[in-house]
């Protein structure tokens, strides 16, 4: 005959825990695809992955309060539910928590340039930004005015190299990164590229300018801009960032 728990009201939060972790799980991972394939707006998009955040760490809270209720022994049950809960909980929150994160330590700028005085220009990727929710323009001083108090160490590289060896290098770490090269004139010293990411599928549009720069070497100044969203969380910097050491280190 089996035996009854002795804890039915921690065995059943705990089994609800699990659930809940679940359904957090699945808002969590469907939200990119969803972007990404059917076109859902991103507003609303993000929206569900605020509230999958909220419903993980409701999960997580559910399980830390029933872990030790639910512990084995003396017929008590839903100990295997509440560590489980806990574990999917902390996966699908970490994700929408490492956003929250970075949209509260980012300013609300989606356009970063090495070059706040004088931007490079789009000039392929302005024709690829039909549609797109952000104009192709630089907002001006006032968004410089945030780049320079958010990253003051975003400036133009020098490079000890013609503008012609620059250039080629400047391609080499565009592949090397991933980036979909849609345009290079070597002869105006400009290249554009798309960033697509991963998992929402938001597209950043980069152009990268090469100048003279003295008697023997260049300099070269990038500019990223995102399609979507008043903010990048911070995605632009880090993505120049990312192409200035390599670039500088690319032998």
């Amino acid at each position: 005959m089996f035996s009854r728990p002795t804890n039915p009201v921690s065995h059943r939060l705990a089994r609800f825990a699990f659930f809940l972790a679940c359904a957090a799980a699945l808002i969590v991972v469907a939200c990119g695809p969803v972007h990404r394939w059917l076109g859902v707006d991103l507003d609303l998009v993000l929206i569900a992955f605020r509230y999958g955040f909220y419903a993980a760490t409701a999960a997580i809270a559910l399980a830390l309060a029933t872990v030790i209720p639910t512990r084995p022994g003396e017929h008590r049950r839903g100990f295997v539910a509440a560590v489980l809960a806990l574990a999917i909980g902390v996966a699908a929150a970490w994700s929408p928590a490492q956003w929250l994160l970075q949209a509260r330590a980012a300013p609300r700028l989606n356009d970063v340039t090495t070059d706040t005085a004088r931007p490079p220009a789009m000039v392929v990727t302005q024709q690829m930004r039909k549609g797109a929710a952000n104009p192709p323009a630089y907002p001006g001083e006032s968004a410089a005015a945030l780049q320079r108090a958010a990253w003051p160490d975003i400036a133009p590289i020098l490079l000890p190299l013609s503008p012609a060896e620059a250039f080629k290098r400047v391609d080499r770490v565009a592949m090397a990164l991933g980036w979909e090269v849609v345009a290079r004139a070597p002869a105006e010293g400009r290249l554009e590229a798309v960033d697509t990411t991963d998992w929402f599928g938001l597209q950043d549009d980069i152009v990268v300018r090469i100048r003279a720069e003295g008697t023997s070497g260049s300099r070269v100044d990038i500019r990223s801009k995102s399609r979507l969203g008043e903010s990048d969380f911070g995605a632009n910097a880090r993505r120049i960032r990312a192409f200035t050491e390599k670039l500088r280190a690319e032998q």
